[in-house]
């Protein structure tokens, strides 16, 4: 690995390498990739398919001035590797370390941040535009997945784009996957492109085989643009205004450069098609590229170990619930925008799959069918990412909530995810939430609460959130039945004097630690909205003060709603309100981070103090030290 380790450190030193040497330069640049990512953890599968194309990006474009975006952001390991981040490899997705996607604040080669789908062609277009305006040279790219095309704001982009004149070129990396198995219309359409794997290997033999004969290479080039134009229609790219080339074989390099030459020179909207294999170069992972999407650290040579016992994930919880609610309600239709696995509705997909309906990467549209199926009867759940529910917010006001659908949105990754940062915590959902009428918000606090509460919110006449977090809980036993909770009501867990905590959500359990040492009052207040008003009344007159603890964004959270509510009651009695303050969160370890941001026992304790130093020396608070 002498080119990586000791010559390569940038693209400009990668575009001073012969020609012949690329090959080799991918192939050590993949290995490099096995090794860093089974010891940190990560996406594998997906930036294993990725390396000749980034390869060939960096050697045609003369990057950082040309501009690269790359969809989602994931598959850009080996684009951090070239552009002088090798050594900082090992500290990928820690805190303080390299963050899992593209970055403006990390390197000047990061020249958009992404992490949601289908941004790209967008964010690209507006970069050649002003490149446009300015009278610079410079070029964009937009690197964009066959999973993001599902995607309407892809298809935005480019019919804005056809008729802008800018040179912009939008790569195609079709692997037929996304995280789950690609689904939709689109999908056909592109296996139907005269692409396919087959078409791109048989290409590729031929050319090894003509090889050797040159004028037979070149007159077999020219006849396969000829048929192409022949017999090929117009793409629905160039419908859109584009030039199209492709497909290309996207693990050829040289072929890549080739092409991407040709391109770089040619003006206006341009469209590479390259087909890839996910997990390319290590073979479980092209036998499995949903497993190895993104793995914790593995031993390359044995690969994944089997699964072992474990305590239930919330979102296990969720795919149980799920299919248990379905047997006994025939109303009940599933929905997920494109992570049937990380929904945890695998089971369901087979067990219902006339009930089941995975739309794409397309959340506006999936709240909007929701509201749809709704309407006629039905009874809609659809389950997301707390971040992802962010990118359908006007159809989950004007399309459900304004017409009072029952609809139930199960909100995985409600809080800290940890490794994958800023762009996929769920820190916003109750304040975007509890603000829309019509619309209740529930907290479970742990495992059983959380099949609990979803029974709860499906029996409602009106759009319910049920927010939960990543991974595990406390482990409590999970009940079998789908008995219900009452609607809107808290629960007193602990009976204290002086202060009352009143905890939202999985922080519970911290409140109940701090509590021991304060003789606090603890309150599982279950729902953000609507709020016990009674049973917050009667804690208000028993108790001097309040602590309010949430997993979310303090600024019109859950601590804010109980904020209004006493004010309308005419109560005031000092309030902190704990939850994350008013800036994006980091990346990092999520026990790290909550300690980091004061969201556990001791952090409570340390704020208490800082807030009520009069306070907290009462007698009956020294048990505190």
């Amino acid at each position: 690995m002498d080119a990586l380790r000791e010559w390569i450190q940038s693209p400009a030193q990668l575009r001073a390498l012969p020609l012949e040497r690329l090959p080799g330069l991918a192939n050590e640049l993949r290995q490099r990739l096995i090794q860093s990512v089974s010891q940190t953890g990560g996406h594998f599968s997906s930036n294993l398919g990725a390396v000749e194309l980034t390869i060939a990006l960096h050697r045609v474009y003369n990057t950082p001035q040309d501009r690269l975006v790359w969809d989602v952001g994931h598959q850009t390991y080996a684009h951090k590797m070239l552009t002088g981040r090798m050594e900082r490899m090992a500290t990928l997705r820690q805190r303080g370390g390299l963050s899992g996607f593209p970055h403006r604040q990390e390197s000047e080669y990061d020249a958009f941040g992404t992490a949601h789908s289908s941004t790209s062609i967008s964010a690209a277009l507006g970069m050649a535009m002003a490149a446009k305006l300015n009278g610079s040279s410079q070029k964009s790219v937009a690197i964009i997945g066959d999973g993001a095309l599902t995607a309407g704001m892809a298809y935005e982009a480019m019919n804005n784009a056809g008729a802008s004149d800018c040179d912009l070129l939008v790569v195609l990396n079709d692997n037929d996957m996304s995280i789950s198995p690609p689904v939709g219309a689109l999908n056909r359409y592109l296996g139907e492109l005269m692409s396919g794997r087959f078409y791109a290997q048989a290409k590729k033999l031929s050319q090894q085989l003509l090889r050797n004969a040159p004028p037979l290479f070149a007159l077999a080039q020219q006849l396969e643009q000829q048929a192409q134009q022949f017999i090929q229609p117009a793409t629905i790219f160039e419908k859109l205004g584009f030039a199209y080339t492709g497909p290309i074989d996207g693990h050829d390099v040289l072929g890549l450069v080739q092409a991407l030459q040709k391109i770089s020179q040619a003006k206006g909207p341009q469209f590479l098609h390259v087909v890839t294999r996910k997990g390319q170069g290590y073979a479980r992972a092209e036998a499995d590229p949903v497993s190895y999407h993104g793995p914790g650290k593995f031993d390359p040579a044995f690969g994944l170990k089997p699964s072992t016992a474990s305590p239930l994930t919330f979102t296990q919880v969720f795919g149980q619930w799920l299919c248990d609610m379905a047997t006994h309600d025939r109303r009940l239709v599933g929905i997920t925008p494109a992570m049937r696995e990380g929904s945890g509705m695998v089971a369901f997909s087979q067990r219902f799959p006339d009930r089941y309906h995975d739309v794409g990467i397309a959340e506006q549209h999936a709240v909007t069918f929701a509201a749809g199926l709704a309407c006629e009867g039905l009874k809609p759940v659809v389950a997301i990412y707390s971040t992802f529910l962010q990118r359908a917010y006007d159809q989950l006001i004007h399309d459900v909530a304004l017409q009072k659908l029952p609809v139930v949105f199960a909100l995985d990754r409600a809080g800290l995810v940890g490794a994958d940062g800023p762009t996929h915590a769920g820190m916003f959902d109750i304040a975007f939430t509890r603000c829309i009428p019509n619309m209740s918000v529930a907290c479970p606090a742990d495992e059983n609460e959380c099949r609990q509460l979803l029974s709860t919110a499906y029996a409602q006449d009106h759009p319910v959130t049920v927010r939960y977090p990543r991974g595990a809980g406390v482990g409590a036993k999970v009940s079998a039945d789908l008995q219900a909770l009452p609607f809107g009501q808290a629960e007193i867990r602990r009976h204290g004097q002086g202060v009352a905590i009143l905890a939202f959500g999985p922080l519970l359990h911290e409140a109940l630690k701090a509590a021991e040492s304060l003789d606090a009052t603890v309150v599982n207040m279950r729902w953000a909205k609507p709020l016990d008003l009674e049973l917050l009344r009667q804690v208000a007159q028993q108790h001097e003060r309040f602590v309010t603890l949430e997993d979310g964004a303090r600024m019109g959270g859950a601590g804010a709603a109980v904020l209004e509510a006493l004010q309308d009651m005419g109560i005031h009695k000092p309030v902190l309100v704990m939850g994350f303050e008013d800036a994006f969160t980091e990346h990092g370890d999520p026990q790290e981070l909550m300690q980091h941001y004061g969201l556990t026992a001791t952090g409570i304790h340390q704020r208490m103090a800082k807030a009520w130093p009069e306070f907290y020396v009462k007698p009956v608070l020294r048990k505190v030290v």
